[in-house]
């Protein structure tokens, strides 16, 4: 766990550079497969996911023709998404990752297919969640039932109204979106009117445990999470 994390750390100084074959399969997309110089990021909280998933260190495989370690994370509770990483050996960074549903088919995975031979300095910024944010979303949304494991991390209006909260369990990342309008059924959105308007959940769950997240949802206080957004406008 320890190794892993340290590499996770590690990639917000350093990245492969390179060609990188990216598909995606949730959402559902024209066109699931793309090129790209490095692997989309993920953004990845260290401390969330050694609270909530189990690694187990595979072995070692290659990837684009450098070593690389596999590790393996499960949830320890609910159904969320189960990841594969792979760490370069050497390097300490990861050259590709995999994200499966729960009965391991792949939702999306990104690797490596040629690699540059020196990795390239990067800077990515992960604010850590606002204080409070938790217990302002409940006060917000009376009945909600956050996802095993994961917590709001940031908040933001959306443009035509309403308001988007992100949650992570330090892997997943899902979408609770307050919003005027419904939108339409598809896998991975559960929507609930509540009031005047809806409140949906979007990201990779079993409909079922997306639509009891938000079944005791019984009314929506947006101006409990003002100081949020505010916040959040001023720091984009």
């Amino acid at each position: 766990m320890d190794e892993l994390l340290a590499a996770l750390k590690r990639a917000r100084t350093l990245e492969a550079r390179g060609t990188v074959e990216v598909t995606v399969l949730f959402p559902p997309r024209d066109t699931p497969t793309r090129a790209a110089a490095a692997l989309p990021r993920v953004p990845f909280r260290p401390a969330l996911l050694a609270r909530n998933f189990e690694v187990r260190r595979v072995g070692e495989e290659t990837i684009a023709r450098r070593p690389a370690t596999r590790y393996e994370l499960t949830p320890k509770v609910g159904q969320a998404a189960r990841w594969t990483l792979w760490i370069d050996t050497q390097w300490n960074i990861p050259l590709a990752y995999q994200e499966d549903f729960q009965d391991g088919t792949v939702a999306r995975r990104a690797a490596f297919l040629k690699v540059n031979a020196r990795p390239a300095a990067v800077r990515v910024a992960l604010p850590s969640a606002p204080e409070g944010l938790r217990r302002a979303l409940l006060a917000a949304l009376p009945g909600l039932r956050l996802p095993a494991g994961t917590q709001p991390v940031a908040v933001r209006g959306r443009p035509n109204g309403g308001l988007e909260v992100s949650l992570t369990d330090g892997l997943n990342v899902f979408a609770l979106v307050v919003s005027p309008r419904g939108v339409r059924a598809a896998p991975g959105i559960a929507s609930r009117r509540v009031g005047g308007g809806y409140v949906w959940l979007v990201g990779n769950l079993p409909q079922a445990a997306l639509d009891s997240a938000l079944a005791g949802v019984s009314r929506v206080e947006p101006a409990a999470l003002g100081t949020f957004l505010k916040a959040d406008a001023s720091n984009p």
